[in-house]
């Protein structure tokens, strides 16, 4: 795109071993005036104890495939299989977080409407914002992260997604929710934010559920309610401290589907000061905002899925990352 736009390949992934990680390539570009890229890699620890690993480092020399479908730089390569089900993912930017890792789609990859945009303006055929994501909701992972105290097998489950903002951040949400819900049958995903409310404070919601090898359904009829708010005296924001989410929509052969997770968050794995970790020419798309000071919220915890398809219910335990983004 030649105007601004931020976007992101981001893998949640989920390790046999308890551990949560993240590896994620950011494209930024400013007005057309200046391109950066950043590999971020984070890793949480199962004991609770252990401090979580963060490695973000800008790249060099970056650049797509004729195909535009592989990410490239020095010491870095995102490549999507010549059968396009698998991504290996290696990264040796930064001593602290070797990535070795190969992401195989297990169900199929969906995105809500036409081409997965919601677009913003008056004039669909002209719009003056645009926010598209596309999933990979179910994924086995495999391969090391390579720390200074080990490696770490990640050999486990993993979430995909592409997502392409094409606007300044601050304009298109206030602020998200975000939900990965990975059990051993079922995957439960979903994108939630709300627009700013020079625009309406229109609430953008686009979400899936997965069994096994199959999208049950997908689409926009989802909602992220934070259930009870305890807040955070820091800084004024309304950190949750429960939730429920929800998901609704019809299979491919018309039985009604709804779905539910519920609970209190407990503790959070991190508090992220976003302007605190952006790189320096990328806060001058947000920095202008006065007073905008974004935050988001990390959790992962046991949770269990109550579904019912058709007639059938049932429910799966599993494992919810979650975050909650607030903007503006």
């Amino acid at each position: 795109m030649d105007s601004t736009c931020v976007e992101t390949q981001v893998f949640y992934l989920m390790a046999a071993s308890g551990h949560i990680g993240m590896v994620q390539v950011i494209y930024s570009n400013v007005a057309s005036i200046r391109t950066t890229a950043q590999f971020n890699t984070k890793i949480f620890y199962p004991d609770g104890k252990t401090p979580h690993l963060w490695s973000s480092d800008p790249l060099e020399n970056y650049g797509f495939d004729d195909q535009q479908l592989s990410f490239y730089a020095d010491n870095v390569a995102v490549t999507l299989s010549e059968d396009g089900t698998s991504y290996t993912i290696k990264s040796a930017t930064n001593d602290n977080s070797i990535v070795n890792l190969k992401v195989t789609r297990t169900a199929p990859g969906f995105q809500v409407g036409k081409d997965g945009k919601s677009l913003f303006g008056t004039d669909p055929s002209n719009p003056w914002g645009s926010m598209r994501h596309a999933f990979w909701p179910r994924n086995e992972v495999t391969g090391t992260i390579i720390t200074k105290s080990g490696d770490l097998d990640f050999k486990g489950s993993a979430l995909f997604i592409h997502a392409l903002q094409g606007m300044k951040p601050h304009h298109a949400a206030a602020k998200w929710n975000f939900v990965d819900f990975q059990s051993p049958t079922y995957t439960a995903v979903m994108m939630d934010y709300t627009t700013p409310p020079s625009y309406g404070s229109t609430v953008v919601n686009v979400g899936g559920l997965v069994r096994d090898g199959e999208i049950i359904c997908a689409g926009s009829s989802n909602s992220a309610i934070h259930t009870e708010v305890k807040g955070d005296p820091d800084n004024d924001w309304p950190e949750p401290a429960s939730v429920k989410f929800q998901w609704s929509g019809t299979t491919k052969d018309g039985r009604s589907v709804s779905a539910y997770l519920e609970g209190s968050l407990g503790q959070r794995l991190d508090r992220v000061d976003v302007m605190a970790e952006v790189p320096k020419f990328v806060k001058s798309i947000v920095g202008g905002v006065a007073g905008t000071k974004p935050y988001i919220y990390q959790y992962s915890l046991p949770l269990t899925l109550k579904i019912k398809i058709g007639e059938e219910e049932s429910e799966e335990k599993g494992t919810l990352f979650s975050e909650a983004t607030f903007i503006s």
